[in-house]
Order: structure tokens, then sequence, then C-alpha cells
């Protein structure tokens, strides 16, 4: 039950199309991608930003 197959995402795919139209899917992925986009920046950022102060700590219990 917990697999998901072609039958359902084409009835996934028709209810999308029914309930927002065909124009309006292209503004609703790009708005997505956009979404994804900043939310890979930031925990890019801030991943790097807990590399480099774990990176400090270590440095100092070297010491």
């Amino acid at each position: 039950m917990g697999k998901i197959g072609v039958t359902e995402i084409i009835l996934i795919l028709l209810v999308v199309v029914l309930l927002f139209g065909g124009r309006k899917i292209p503004e609703l992925m790009k708005g997505i991608g956009q979404g994804m986009k900043e939310f890979k920046k930031a925990s890019k950022v801030e991943d790097d930003a807990t590399d480099a102060s774990s990176g400090k700590e270590k440095e100092a219990v070297k010491e």
C-alpha cells in the first residue's frame, strides 16, 4: 500500500490540472522551484557556518 503506481500519479496530475488549470501550472512549478532553491541556499549557508564554528572548536581542543 506504500507504493505509488502509474495510475495514482496520473490521477493526481489530472486533479491538479482540474484545480489549477493549464495556465497556472507553470507558474506554480516556478514558485516551487524558487522555494527549493532558496531552501538549499539557506541550508548550505547554515551548514557552512556550523562547519566553521566546529572547526574552530576542534583547533582549540588540539591546543
